[in-house]
């Protein structure tokens, strides 16, 4: 009886450490993105003819890319009066929308035309024109080294500054699953922040995994825009802007009258 007793016992602790054991550790899920909760700090005009498709900071001065088709232009703002102080009209056949800038030139795409434009910081002379990966151009930013930019989809696409040669692109996640409506894009000490087209949110985006780390809910803002909108002509969030030497942030909408500076939770 001994042998029997031997094999029954292997085959007992065999099956106790397969792969089929209930009892066994269970698969790890995917961790939800951290709430981050915000403050306005100041409060300053905007202009309401501003379809808002790009907003940045840039050396102390805020820029914005607006749409659509033959409203289209690139802006340099006053930030405090929201008057601009130069811009230009893109072409009737094009819709403008995310820019970035490296190195004093000015990167703009547009939404279905499959082109984007490049322009001179100082005087925006256009530089030349650039084709890109996606079937169409959403949101954009940089990290001072790539060109990174959105479509509307779960992806961002990191480009090389100048020949806006793909590099790379990356599927964005949140809790596990594909994100979707990644729109106006901008890059904040180490991590992506990014617009959720037609939602309230922001989300903040490990730039390595793709991951969503953190979400703002900015309802609250959102709703003391649409109080103020008597005649139901202000549309969704979009643009965030961010003054790497201030440590500011910027955040409006498409025909918002009002950009706001806020504050985010640590």
């Amino acid at each position: 009886m001994r042998p029997f007793f031997y094999l029954a016992a292997f085959i007992f602790i065999a099956s106790c450490n397969n792969g089929d054991d209930p009892d066994g550790p269970a698969p790890v899920k995917p961790e939800s993105p951290k709430v981050i909760s915000y403050s306005v700090i100041n409060i300053y005009p905007h202009d309401t003819s501003s379809f808002t498709e790009g907003l940045l900071v840039y050396k102390g001065d805020l820029y914005e890319s607006t749409g659509p088709k033959g409203k289209s232009k690139l802006i340099k703002l006053d930030l405090v009066t929201g008057k601009p102080l130069k811009s230009i009209d893109l072409d009737t056949n094009y819709f403008g929308e995310g820019i970035a800038i490296v190195n004093d030139t000015i990167y703009q795409l547009t939404y279905q035309e499959k082109v984007g434009f490049m322009y001179s910081l100082k005087d925006f002379k256009k530089l030349g024109e650039f084709s890109f990966a996606s079937a169409e151009g959403w949101g954009m930013t940089t990290n001072g080294k790539e060109i990174i930019a959105s479509d509307g989809t779960s992806n961002l696409y990191f480009y090389q500054p100048g020949t806006f040669r793909l590099l790379r692109s990356l599927p964005v996640t949140e809790s596990g699953s594909l994100s979707y409506n990644v729109n106006e894009l901008e890059y904040i000490d180490g991590f992506i922040y990014a617009n959720q087209w037609q939602q309230p949110y922001i989300l903040k985006i490990d730039p390595v995994s793709g991951v969503v780390v953190g979400k703002v809910d900015i309802s609250d803002t959102w709703n003391r825009v649409k109080a103020k909108d008597t005649e139901r002509r202000f549309d969704v969030p979009n643009g965030i802007a961010y003054d790497s030497a201030s440590k500011k942030i910027y955040i409006t909408g498409k025909y918002w009258p009002e950009l706001y500076e806020i504050q985010f939770s640590k």
